[in-house]
């Protein structure tokens, strides 16, 4: 075969996998046959089916996972900058089916950290809300909310899979004005690698956010860790608004 029929071939088959993929032949997440199996059946070889793959992944229609496979990827969450709101109302807003797991809700002492963003006293104790985020079947956010007290005692039990955060606090009558936000890129690190079921390591966007009550009094301090695969950062600019400041990062 020619260098020309070649490349016609393997293009061909890149092709007709990414109509499959987008007519929803295969979903969202699913593995696609395995390479000796998608080889015999266009006839080719290995190598001319790789190419084809390549340029799949080069597109971000597909995911090769060493040692598991080749998946179809996840549609790319939007994270929107310019609102106010809990993530999974933004994520349902957008058509996204997402579902939250409690990973754990305590009392505790609040870390050194924690506690000089939500200006509390040493010692003090506030919320703290564990939850992971899935979204197509896959586990894709894992965040880490602490909520001040009283106001922490008045939501601790209500039921975080089917209520955001935000909107316990304003049914308890806790209004929020505005958040400071940090997103930042990051490594995995193992709490959040075994709640993602991805390796330590991996690439994800990290996000703090603190958000305040009309009179400036930090509420609460929410920390984040995206995988960095199944979602973008998305914002409208405009000349007035919304503030941006980008930084290098050490």
């Amino acid at each position: 075969m020619t260098d020309a029929g070649h490349e016609a071939r393997y293009r061909a088959i890149a092709a007709d996998l990414a109509a499959k993929i987008r007519s929803g032949h295969y979903a969202p997440g699913e593995a696609l046959p395995p390479q000796r199996e998608l080889s015999a059946s266009y006839g080719v070889t290995l190598m001319t089916l790789r190419q084809a793959l390549r340029e799949l992944s080069d597109e971000k229609l597909i995911v090769q996972r060493p040692g598991k496979g080749t998946f179809v990827a996840p549609p790319h969450l939007a994270y929107e900058l310019g609102s106010l709101r809990s993530l999974a109302d933004d994520l349902r807003d957008q058509g996204h089916d997402v579902r939250t797991v409690v990973a754990g809700r305590a009392i505790r002492r609040a870390p050194a950290g924690i506690a000089a963003e939500l200006r509390l006293r040493p010692g003090d104790t506030a919320l703290r809300l564990e939850r992971v985020r899935e979204f197509a079947g896959r586990p894709a956010v894992h965040q880490v909310s602490w909520v001040r007290r009283p106001v922490a005692d008045q939501i601790r039990d209500r039921d975080f899979t089917a209520v955001s955060l935000y909107t316990a606090l304003a049914e308890a009558g806790v209004a929020v004005a505005r958040a400071s936000e940090v997103v930042r890129p990051g490594l995995l690190d193992p709490a959040a690698a075994r709640r993602l079921h991805e390796p330590e390591g991996s690439a994800v966007l990290v996000s703090t956010r603190i958000t305040y009550t009309p009179d400036a009094v930090p509420v609460v301090s929410d920390h984040a860790t995206i995988l960095g695969t199944m979602m973008e950062i998305r914002t409208e600019r405009a000349a007035t608004g919304l503030s941006l400041a980008w930084r290098a990062t050490s």
